[in-house]
């Protein structure tokens, strides 16, 4: 009878323990949004072809990404311009991301070039890049399309 119960007690935390494990993980339909991208010193946040010198990176630059005019997430852009802002696939549809978000470079682009316009922001929107799967985690990767600069 002590057996039976130790094997009924164990069964029952390996049932809820992989229950919860679950719970934790999002589902392959609800993937993980991954925004990511470079930013450089320029005009649209792209390098300049032919420059006569190398464009550098837009460091430490505020990144938004903004649904219908609000922002939803933010981040700072490391020393090589790089950004990476995930996403709740429970509170955001893909369909909805990639139809009402854009991308927004917050800091003017004067910061990092005297030359360049101290008014207005680089905007874009967001457009497939592809899929990751890791493990059971399906990760949906967006990158920024086209800058513009936008006058606020």
């Amino acid at each position: 009878m002590a057996m039976k119960s130790i094997v009924l007690v164990s069964l029952l935390v390996v049932v809820f323990a992989s229950s919860q494990a679950e719970a934790q993980v999002p589902s392959v339909s609800g993937s993980l949004i991954n925004i990511n991208g470079t930013i450089f010193c320029s005009l649209n946040g792209n390098i300049v072809p032919n420059a006569v010198t190398p464009t550098p990176a837009f460091a430490n630059a505020l990144v938004q990404v903004t649904c219908g005019g609000n922002v939803v997430a933010s981040t700072i852009t490391n020393a090589a311009g790089i950004f990476n802002i995930f996403l709740n696939p429970l509170q955001f549809l893909l369909s909805s991301v990639l139809s009402s978000c854009q991308v927004v470079v917050a800091t003017p682009l004067a910061s990092c070039n005297a030359s360049l316009p101290a008014v207005g922001l680089l905007q874009a929107p967001l457009q497939l890049a592809g899929t990751t799967v890791l493990g059971l985690l399906n990760v949906v990767n967006l990158v920024p399309a086209l800058f513009q600069i936008i006058q606020v």
